[in-house]
């Protein structure tokens, strides 16, 4: 599985400058054992309404093409409290 973790967190470095061009970055958090990735989005992409496109459409078939064991991207950010209201 640490081999599966450096691959993973080479690909997410090679993908991170597209979120941060937007003000957004992401945090690497673990692979389960059904080699799903959790990651928690940062910054702009945090609160943003198309972060889950931006996961599973951008993030996770990037990740997916450089990793093919990895079966899913897990969007662990936690939701915004008080946003608003």
């Amino acid at each position: 599985m640490e081999e599966l973790e450096a691959k993973v967190k080479e690909a997410l470095d090679a993908f991170r400058p597209q979120l941060q061009a937007d003000g957004g970055d992401m945090e690497f958090l673990s692979i389960d054992e059904q080699k799903r990735v959790h990651l928690k989005l940062t910054g702009a992409c945090g609160s943003c309404p198309m972060a889950t496109m931006t996961l599973k459409m951008g993030v996770e078939q990037f990740l997916k093409d450089a990793c093919p064991e990895v079966t899913e991207v897990v969007n662990d950010t936690p939701p915004m409290e008080g946003f608003g209201f």
